[in-house]
């Protein structure tokens, strides 16, 4: 190759490095998990917000149905300490997705979605699986207080902690052994073991916080009940849905870990929320 070539071939090489170092520093970085702009008339972003006692992979199930479908899922930590922590995080992470969103509660995890969508005009749905919803003012114990106690509630097991400041506080985790029969019956004997190996703990003052917003009152709500959940009474579960006036309420025969054995039921509520949001093309 000539003198000539050589500097001809330098430089193709060059502009191509510019063109390509130019394309990657206009993608946002986190456009690959799915929390980039949504174009006009596309699907919504969904949002999976865990419950205590678990991590984002409890949504795996419904992730991959989801995603099949053509769905962008972001399943973020629940950091389980309680309602203003876990509520605040969430909130500034919703206030990042670009487009609309449909919000999504397990367990706890309604707490939580509550209270971090007040105000935020992008989230178009809020679908609660299993889910307690307070009212403004009202906690996990107050609002549970009304109806009868739950075999879950004598599982628990208290566990002191210590934080770097010196401060200390208590988790709550459910005693191994209890998991399957109180929180988990219509999984197997093997899955019901890992979730217990695998499991979150709560922080205890989370079961007391009470919330300082509703968002359910203002947006479109689902609801899934679990007949046989045995964490948070059924009849609970029907009665914050006709409070909230909710739009559609599934009720299955199913534990509390809905979202593990009946994924299909779960992720077809939360597609119809999908649609009724007019967040996308039918």
């Amino acid at each position: 190759m000539t003198a000539s070539g050589i500097l001809k071939s330098g430089k193709g090489r060059l502009a191509l490095g510019v063109s390509v170092l130019a394309a990657l520093t206009v993608v946002p970085a986190h456009a690959a998990d799915g929390a980039g702009a949504a174009p006009a008339g596309q699907k919504p972003t969904v949002v999976l917000v865990h419950g205590a006692f678990a991590d984002g992979s409890s949504w795996n199930a419904v992730v991959q149905r989801l995603q099949r479908d053509g769905y962008r899922v972001i399943a973020p930590p629940n950091t389980l300490r309680g309602i203003p922590q876990d509520s605040t995080y969430l909130n500034s992470l919703l206030k990042t997705i670009k487009g609309p969103v449909v919000l999504v509660g397990h367990s706890y995890g309604g707490e939580v979605i509550s209270q971090a969508a007040d105000g935020l005009d992008n989230v178009k749905a809020l679908v609660y699986i299993n889910a307690i919803m307070p009212d403004k003012g009202e906690s996990f114990s107050s609002l549970s207080a009304k109806f009868p106690a739950v075999p879950l509630a004598k599982a628990f097991q208290p566990v002191p902690f210590r934080n770097g400041d010196g401060t200390t506080g208590t988790d709550v985790y459910i005693q191994p052994a209890k998991l399957r029969a109180t929180f988990a019956q219509d999984l197997s004997q093997q899955q019901a073991s890992v979730l217990a190996s695998t499991q979150r703990p709560i922080a205890q003052s989370a079961f007391t916080d009470k919330v300082t917003a509703a968002a359910w009152r203002t947006k479109p709500v689902y609801v899934l009940v679990g007949n046989q959940d045995r964490a948070i009474n059924p009849s609970l579960e029907r009665y914050e849905a006709k409070r909230a006036h909710a739009r559609k309420t599934v009720q299955i025969d199913s534990s509390h870990v809905s979202l593990i054995s009946h994924p299909q039921e779960v992720t077809a509520l939360i597609v119809s929320a999908a649609r009724d949001s007019g967040g996308q093309q039918h």
